[in-house]
C-alpha cells in the first residue's frame, strides 16, 4: 500500500503545484482552495508512506516524480517549452528515481 499512497501523494502535489499559477497570488478562491486541499492530501499521504518507506527514499521519489510531472503539466497546460539543459536535467531526475528503485537496498520493494 505504501506505493499506492506515494502515487496519491505525488498526484495531489502535482495538482496543487500546477494550480498555483491559476491562484494569481492567492486572489482567486477556487484555485487557491485546490492548492491548499491538494497539499493537505499530499502531505497526509506522504505521512502514511513514511510508515514503511525511509524518509529519504520516499522524498526523493515524491519530489523527483513531482518535478517531472509538473514540468509536463507546464508544457501541456501552460505552453512552456523546456530548453535542452532543462530536458537533460529532468532526464537525470528520472534516472535517479529509477536507480533508487532498481538498485538501492534501502528502498522498500
Amino acid at each position: 500500500m505504501a506505493f499506492v499512497y506515494l502515487a496519491l501523494a505525488i498526484v495531489a502535489e502535482v495538482v496543487a503545484t500546477s494550480a498555483l499559477k491559476a491562484t494569481d497570488g492567492f486572489t482567486r478562491p477556487g484555485p487557491s482552495l485546490l492548492v491548499v486541499v491538494g497539499y493537505a492530501i499530499a502531505f497526509f499521504m506522504l505521512s502514511l508512506v513514511l510508515r514503511t518507506i525511509p524518509v529519504g527514499i520516499a522524498y526523493a521519489i515524491w519530489a523527483g516524480l513531482g518535478i517531472v510531472l509538473v514540468a509536463l503539466v507546464g508544457i501541456v497546460v501552460y505552453g512552456q517549452r523546456p530548453d535542452l539543459p532543462a530536458v537533460l536535467g529532468i532526464g537525470l531526475i528520472v534516472t535517479g528515481v529509477v536507480v533508487i528503485q532498481l538498485f538501492s537496498r534501502i528502498s522498500a520493494h
